[in-house]
């Protein structure tokens, strides 16, 4: 059985433009207005800092703005989409196309052309793009944005670093590459049986090693006792990269796709608690994405129609679906993260829910 594939006419091209350019036309309004009250907001901070104007605006929010792109696409490609389709319903534009002939089906043609390709650019940004970019905007805050200089990483870092053995430090900085406290802890069975804990301890990110002038051994009995012994001197080599020092979430979207899942085999290897926020990462940057489609065909079918309350009630009802999506996703996902369910099934079920809507929309629509 040969795919066929309709023909690309004026109405089509007619359609793909007004899709197109509402959605770029809103996505660049957004950005402008975001970006003067962002400058607004931080002007202290840039005059505090002497931050060059080149820096604030190529490297702050050029590269601030495929992450603000790709993270409403979904809301503004749902907007555009219903803005003018519901123009044209009430302008007799469909029903003029419906009762020449033109099916339903065949209208959405041009429609599925235009989410192709801003999910094409969306799965783009969040696969390669958006990573590389969002190194420029932390690069950026930590240099010039005093807020921003120490919260690179956690207060309290605890890290699995191989089964059965944990690292935790506290109160590392980055710069001098050294923390506060350091300690290695080793279970079995689910009991602590040794530790090695150290003040001041700094590390090495070449070798992997860490040192401190002092540290401590301690040895856990079955029947509860512990003895202890001091030494001078640590030098310890432990499994531990430097990049897994950072706070997860803020690591894991400076990573590309390829970065991303290395990450998540190594992780896998040493069996960290973690597992389930790179996984969420994963799924989401193509479930989005590919949430485009949907949100497109709930938005025609939607606003296809001529109801009393005009375009207003369109977008109203639209944006509540889209909303009730967003919320749909960050819930799912915090579900996914605890590990009260299984990754894939939570990411892609806001999509598979929503599909369902947007078929039910589309057999109610006008044919």
């Amino acid at each position: 059985m040969k795919i066929r594939f309709p023909g690309f006419k004026i109405l089509d091209r007619y359609i793909l433009g007004k899709f197109l350019a509402t959605y770029f036309f809103a996505i660049a309004m957004i950005i402008v207005i975001v970006v003067i009250f962002d400058y607004a907001e931080k002007i202290d901070d840039f005059t505090a800092t002497h931050a060059p104007m080149k820096a604030i605006l190529l490297q702050n929010y050029l590269n601030f703005i495929p992450f603000f792109i790709n993270q409403f696409s979904g809301l503004f490609t749902f907007i555009a989409c219903i803005f003018f389709t519901s123009k044209m319903a009430y302008q007799t534009e469909i029903v003029a196309m419906l009762s020449g002939g033109m099916s339903f089906r065949r209208l959405m043609w041009p429609y599925f052309l235009g989410a192709l390709i801003i999910a094409s650019l969306s799965l783009t940004l969040n696969l390669w793009v958006i990573p590389r970019s969002q190194r420029r905007v932390i690069a950026f805050q930590q240099e010039y944005i005093p807020k921003k200089q120490n919260t690179r990483y956690d207060r309290h870092i605890y890290r699995q670093i191989e089964p059965g053995t944990f690292a935790y430090i506290r109160g590392y900085n980055g710069n001098a590459r050294q923390a506060s406290f350091f300690v290695l802890e080793r279970y079995e069975n689910g009991s602590m049986v040794r530790s090695l804990e150290a003040s001041d301890a700094k590390f090495d990110p070449e070798t992997k090693r860490w040192t401190a002038p002092r540290y401590t051994k301690r040895e856990f009995a079955a029947d509860g006792s512990e003895t202890f012994e001091q030494f001078r001197n640590l030098d310890t080599l432990i499994n531990l990269e430097v990049a897994e020092l950072g706070a997860i979430n803020d690591l894991i979207q400076t990573m590309n796709i390829t970065e991303l899942n290395q990450f998540l085999e190594q992780q896998r290897a040493k069996g960290s608690d973690s597992i389930n926020i790179i996984e969420v990462e994963k799924h989401a940057r193509y479930a989005y994405p590919l949430s485009t489609f949907i949100l497109t065909l709930i938005g025609v079918s939607l606003s296809s129609r001529k109801v009393r309350g005009g375009t207003g009630l369109h977008i109203g009802i639209g944006t509540g679906l889209c909303f009730s999506y967003i919320l749909f996703n960050r819930f799912f996902e915090e579900f996914a993260k605890s590990g009260t369910l299984p990754t894939g099934i939570a990411v892609w079920l806001p999509n598979i829910i929503y599909l369902g809507i947007a078929v039910y929309l589309y057999q109610k629509a006008p044919k």
